[in-house]
């Protein structure tokens, strides 16, 4: 590959990375904006926080009615956590976050303002349930995409990292679980028993939409091929996949006969077209397919 092909690659990385980085924010924006704050659930974060406050500041005056809603609230609790990271962290307060905490909020001003220019009443549906699923579905995912990209929409995130950085706590997990259980658990207090119930179900819920999500984008597939004819197989590997290979001889146990192992590491979509390749070329080849996660190397993640 020449200098220039490689440039022009490295610059489509990144324009995918970027697009990738705020379709997380815009779906986090979606969740929040139409399904989160209409239903109150405040299930942590600082979404969570400032429709809490929004219950108390909102309606003190028609001017706070009118100009201090919810996303508003958001957007100064954001830049106040910024303000506070960028002082106690430093450079673990990183431009990502700073990006993406700025992004998702304006993203959700900017939706709150559309939707009531064409005036759409929320929540959108009676179903308390159904808006419950659409809330953690999409900001569940949405972080997952964030963190994927090793960055995060900020927001109680630092105020963990600051907990870290401070205390005994050294588990940010157990930093951030701190930090959102107690805004999950003041809802039984403000908004009743219900919300209270769903804002808990919804802190440990996201958990594990999280996890499911993030894993789900990291999968790849390890395939092993036994051919007797690797020269049919690696060109297609090589020069239509751009991909690589490891191959070792070995002695079939039944048989006798020598094979070729290769071993290949492969996106999904491309294992699919692999394994059709190797039954059109080779249809005599032995071929193993297996699930794997966390593959760090060129092509792959990085290993930073």
């Amino acid at each position: 590959m020449n200098e220039k092909a490689e440039k022009r690659q490295k610059i489509l990385k990144q324009v995918r990375y970027w697009a990738i980085l705020n379709f997380g924010t815009i779906l986090t924006a979606i969740g929040v904006t139409l399904f989160k704050a209409p239903n109150n659930f405040a299930t942590g974060g600082v979404s969570g926080l400032s429709i809490i406050l929004s219950k108390f500041i909102t309606p003190l005056s028609p001017f706070t009615e009118k100009f201090v809603t919810q996303t508003v609230i958001m957007w100064i609790i954001n830049v106040i956590l910024l303000i506070i990271g960028f002082i106690f962290l430093g450079k673990g307060c990183s431009f990502k976050t700073a990006y993406c905490t700025m992004a998702y909020t304006l993203e959700s001003i900017a939706l709150e303002n559309i939707l009531k220019a064409v005036k759409v009443s929320l929540p959108l549906t009676n179903h308390v349930f159904l808006e419950f699923v659409f809330a953690m579905l999409l900001t569940g995912a949405g972080a997952a995409i964030l963190f994927n990209c090793k960055a995060s929409s900020g927001g109680t995130d630092i105020i963990a990292l600051i907990i870290k950085k401070y205390t005994n706590i050294k588990n940010i997990g157990v930093a951030l679980f701190i930090t959102d259980i107690l805004i999950a658990a003041s809802a039984f207090f403000i908004f009743g028993v219900q919300t209270g119930l769903y804002s808990i179900l919804g802190l440990f819920a996201k958990s594990f939409i999280v996890d499911g999500v993030i894993e789900s984008i990291g999968k790849n597939k390890y395939i092993t091929i036994i051919t007797a004819h690797p020269e049919h197989i690696a060109p297609f590997i090589l020069d239509k996949m751009h991909r690589g290979y490891t191959s070792y001889k070995a002695t079939g146990g039944f048989s006798g006969d020598e094979k070729t192992v290769m071993l290949c590491i492969l996106k999904r979509g491309e294992a699919l077209k692999l394994k059709y390749q190797v039954k059109q070329t080779d249809p005599e080849a032995f071929v193993i397919i297996t699930d794997t996660n966390e593959i760090l190397g060129k092509g792959f993640q990085s290993s930073d």
